[in-house]
């Protein structure tokens, strides 16, 4: 079989069972058991697979079938430009998050503390570590700590730390939220749950079958761990400083309701993502 045909029938079988985006799909798993580019196999159509490649295709094909999601099936995600170690372990990070990235990054290099010296950063709930790593890449001079509840989690950070060469930079922390911070911070960025458990079984199966249910469960409101987060940043931000959260589609009311209880009256700023939607908001710390 050649790359050409494998690319044609991977694509049509995906399309018929219901897989979106299916010549990417297929041309994702052909370099992933090629290790060809993209580049390469469209200009070497006539290359042919040997029988080894055939059957690994199929297995990729047929697990990608049973909805397992093609970043788990190839073990990589790319996030902010950057290519992520991802598994079973760790939510697949998702574009709406780059956001995050952007907002942190912003306010970084604009913040008067940072032309002094390098801020202190945390991100909370890391997964595989793409927040921080982002971070850490684009801000070499600057320590970040990174915490999780997971210790599967952070086994994956730690290994996306080491292919980045950002391990001494980000200090890897075990623990509900801020509570295994040692110090207070600058800036905050969290991506935590933020969908009711009622909702769950409406998402799709790369989801719910998938997924760590950790990583997506926000409770009965969809906002527990966020709320949970408010109620401990109380004097854990320093002065000048920032906080930044990824929240859920028509949220910005509760979140607001929820920053007024913890923080007292203060006026969020609420960021759209590329839909339109209100993604991320944004707390500043007098």
């Amino acid at each position: 079989m050649t790359l050409a045909q494998a690319l044609q029938q991977s694509a049509h079988t995906l399309n018929s069972n219901g897989i979106d985006d299916s010549h990417i799909e297929a041309r994702i798993f052909l370099g992933n058991i090629t290790n060809l580019s993209p580049a390469q196999i469209y200009t070497q159509p006539e290359r042919i697979l040997s029988q080894e490649q055939e059957d690994n295709l199929q297995d990729l094909i047929e697990r990608r079938l049973c909805h397992e999601p093609t970043a788990y099936i190839v073990k990589h995600r790319e996030f902010y430009g950057i290519d992520f170690y991802v598994d079973s372990r760790v939510l697949i990070p998702r574009p709406e998050t780059e956001l995050l990235v952007d907002m942190a990054l912003e306010f970084a290099k604009s913040s008067s503390t940072y032309t002094a010296k390098p801020i202190l950063i945390a991100d909370i709930g890391t997964g595989c570590g793409a927040i921080a790593v982002s971070l850490a890449v684009n801000l070499p001079h600057n320590k970040i700590y990174a915490t999780d509840i997971s210790l599967l989690a952070l086994e994956v950070a730690k290994l996306n730390c080491k292919r980045h060469k950002v391990t001494s930079q980000i200090t890897l922390l075990q623990g509900n939220l801020l509570e295994p911070m040692p110090e207070p911070i600058d800036l905050l960025v969290a991506n935590l749950p933020y969908i009711k458990s009622s909702e769950l079984a409406t998402l799709s199966p790369e989801i719910t079958k998938f997924e760590p249910r950790m990583a997506i469960d926000g409770g009965k409101t969809g906002l527990d761990y966020i709320y949970q987060l408010l109620q401990q940043a109380r004097g854990r931000i320093n002065n000048n400083g920032c906080l930044l959260l990824e929240i859920g589609q028509n949220q910005e009311k509760e979140i607001t309701h929820l920053i007024n209880s913890c923080l007292g009256k203060i006026n969020p700023e609420f960021i759209s993502d590329f839909n339109g939607i209100k993604r991320v908001v944004k707390i500043d710390f007098e």
